[in-house]
Parts: structure tokens; sequence; C-alpha cells
């Protein structure tokens, strides 16, 4: 009987590492904080020239949560545009993001479905191997069997001052847990907009330190 080593747990790099082919997840810790999640995911994307972003939401989760707003998309963008797929039902939105990962014509394909069962997000895993492009199931709510490579929480927390007028407010904050994953090892940042990338990146007080141990691994 031949025996297969157990794969050796890694320091995790930032969550602003482009993502890799395959399948993430990110869930917003409570309602408030899905707008962080949104802004999470898109910052995971790596756009590839003349690859977008396609966007699989369900009506209810657009009457929820709003639609994308255009002119704050623009530095997501790239050469390929932004695409919203909108739907009536999740068992749609799970198949047009089945159908946009395996075509490779984006980059990024996000699809916002709480309901998804293990044996779906494993064909979403497939799809995106296929098609050679990264996908990420934006949830409400954690907990369910998944066959993403990472799960990650996301919390909205109070921004800090502004730079140049303390009556304004600071720099969208977020706190980012990687709950599971399959080779690293869970962990904590602290993430804020950049300003003149419009992407996130490290909090400016934990340049340099930027991964926070949890004190035991969160399995969802």
């Amino acid at each position: 009987m031949s025996i297969h080593p157990s794969p050796v747990l890694e320091a995790v790099p930032p969550p602003l590492s482009p993502l890799s082919e395959g399948l993430e997840e990110v869930c917003a810790d409570s309602v408030r904080d899905m707008a962080a999640a949104f802004a999470f995911a898109l910052g995971r994307a790596s756009l590839d020239a003349g690859r977008g972003v396609v966007m699989s939401a369900t009506q209810a989760w657009l009457h929820e949560n709003g639609r994308p707003y255009g002119p704050g998309l623009q530095a997501f963008q790239a050469s390929g545009g932004f695409v919203l797929v909108e739907t009536r039902t999740e068992a749609l939105a799970l198949w047009a993001m089945e159908q946009a990962l395996r075509s490779g014509g984006a980059a990024l394909v996000i699809g916002t479905v709480d309901g998804a069962e293990l044996a779906q997000t494993r064909r979403l895993e497939f799809a995106a191997r296929d098609g050679g492009c990264s996908g990420l199931l934006l949830r409400a709510r954690s907990g369910d069997l998944s066959a993403a490579r990472r799960r990650w929480r996301i919390t909205t927390i109070a921004s800090g001052d502004a730079a140049f007028d303390e009556r304004a407010p600071g720099r969208m904050t977020i706190r980012a847990e990687m709950t599971r994953s399959r080779t690293e090892r869970p962990g904590v940042w602290m993430l804020e907009q950049d300003d003149e990338t419009h992407r996130l990146r490290l909090a400016d007080r934990l340049a340099g330190d930027g991964l926070g141990p949890i004190s035991r691994p969160q399995y969802a």
C-alpha cells in the first residue's frame, strides 16, 4: 500500500495576491458587510488583457444589496469590461456562472448563490479549471459544504482618520479572515482602500505584519 504524504502547510500570502484558476468563496459576516465582501471579491481578481469580470446575480440579491455602481467599477474593468447577468432563481445563477467559467472568456466570474450544494460547487471548480479562469461564490452565509479552495469571511470595521481632513471619513477598512484552505494556514488580515489604485491593500498600521494568526483553525 502506497502512502501519500499530507500537503505541507505554508505561510499564506496576503489576500491581495491574484486568484488562481479554480473556485473560492467569500462570505459577508452580516448584511451590512456585503458591500465590503463584494469589494474584496473584485480585489481578488487578476484581470488579463481582454478578459474582464462576469457577475451572475439573482433578482432577490440585487433587490437586497443594490446593483453594482458602474463608475465605481472602472478600476476593475480592464479591457474586458464588467458584465452583469440577472437571473430569477439561484439555479439559473449557478447555470450562468458555470457557463461563463467554462467559456474562459472572463478573468473572474462571481456568483451570488447561498444555496449551492457540494456537488454544484465541484462542478464550478471543474468548469473554472476547464476555462482557465477564476470563480468566486459571494454568499451571505457560511457553514455549507463546499469544494472552494479557500473560504473567506469579511467584516467591515471602523476606518481610520482621513489624511487631510479630520471631518472626512477615512479609507474603507475591512477584516478578511480565511477560515478554510486546502493547503494554507487560516489567518486574518486588515485591509483598506487604496485611493490611487482603487484596490485593497494592507492597512498602514499593519504593513509588514499583515498576518494575524487566530487561536485555532475554523473550518466551515
